[in-house]
């Protein structure tokens, strides 16, 4: 599995999927020189502030996420502190201030100032975004437990100062409305889309936002193929088994256009489950190509589960 020493930074928002704790084993697998890097699910933005490329496109169908990204890329870091610190104050956020979150939360969906979002985010429960179905963020207040604290701002800061150096343009397109017909030979996308068979908070179609059925799922290799048509190098994330069920729409694609297969080491389960429970509920996250890398693959052309989970059941 390919592993990489170099400096990560990480995104000051908790998003669910986020690729940081992995970005050592998939941006190895990325191409070496790249013009333009499509995200197309950018979510929490790990993957596109760290890969080099000469300019970068940071796409997500969440406006809101787009338009706080577009804020960071902007204005300096020292007043977005600022005008952290004076929310802060304003409404006296604490790990225990319910009150002032709840008031804040509601000048937020009255507003939409991008930057209150953020900093609902750093009081909110795990850190999280989370919207109903009227688009009104929802996340309860995280009590005792989130704050803006040191650990958040040094990421903030960080993730600032690396937007800042690169060359980025903002989108927020659904992916099948994104347009790929701009890109080239040395043009690299990267798919990060909600997992077909991990159904959250983010793709159960229930948030005010669309969610990730097979339909979605099937559109989305679509595009993919008629990138491999043009000779446009793609990466896909996803899982090819996750609790013991496999992804058949994903895996019968990968077959019929031999596609390759990275397997992607993400530690999902328990080390102290017995084999024949963990065989169960087995995860297997992987990195898809369109083309040849130096790192070992997967054979998915067979039945025989014992592969997929490399151990004795």
């Amino acid at each position: 599995m390919p592993k990489s020493n170099i400096f990560f930074v990480k995104s000051p928002l908790n998003y669910i999927g986020g690729k940081y704790k992995i970005l050592n084993q998939i941006i190895p697998i990325f191409p070496n020189d790249i013009n333009n890097f499509i995200d197309l699910f950018t979510g929490g933005g790990n993957v596109a502030v760290n890969v080099k490329a000469q300019k970068i496109f940071m796409n997500d169908n969440l406006i809101y996420l787009i338009d706080l990204y577009k804020l960071f890329y902007e204005l300096r870091y020292n007043k977005i502190l600022k005008y952290i610190y004076n929310r802060i104050e304003e409404y006296k956020l604490s790990d225990d201030n319910i009150d002032g979150y709840n008031r804040l939360r509601d000048e937020y969906n009255t507003n939409r100032k991008p930057l209150d979002l953020f900093v609902l985010v750093s009081y909110s429960f795990n850190h999280q975004i989370r919207f109903n179905n009227n688009h009104q963020f929802n996340n309860p207040f995280g009590k005792y437990r989130s704050s803006f604290n040191n650990f958040i701002k040094n990421n903030l800061e960080n993730f600032i100062h690396r937007m800042q150096s690169l060359n980025i343009d903002f989108s927020n397109d659904n992916f099948e409305c994104f347009n790929f017909d701009f890109l080239e030979e040395y043009d690299f996308v990267y798919c990060d889309p909600p997992y077909l068979i991990s159904t959250g908070t983010y793709n159960d179609g229930k948030r005010g936002f669309t969610g990730w059925n097979s339909n979605n799922e099937i559109m989305l290799l679509k595009i993919l193929d008629d990138l491999n048509k043009r000779n446009i190098k793609f990466a896909l994330s996803n899982f090819l088994i996750h609790n013991g069920q496999i992804n058949g729409i994903l895996k019968e694609w990968i077959s019929y256009n031999n596609y390759n297969v990275t397997k992607i080491d993400s530690n999902y389960n328990n080390s102290c489950y017995n084999k024949k429970i963990l065989a169960q509920t087995k995860t297997i996250e992987v990195l898809i190509t369109n083309y040849k890398t130096d790192f070992s693959y997967i054979d998915i052309n067979t039945d025989d589960r014992n592969l997929f989970f490399n151990m004795e059941i």
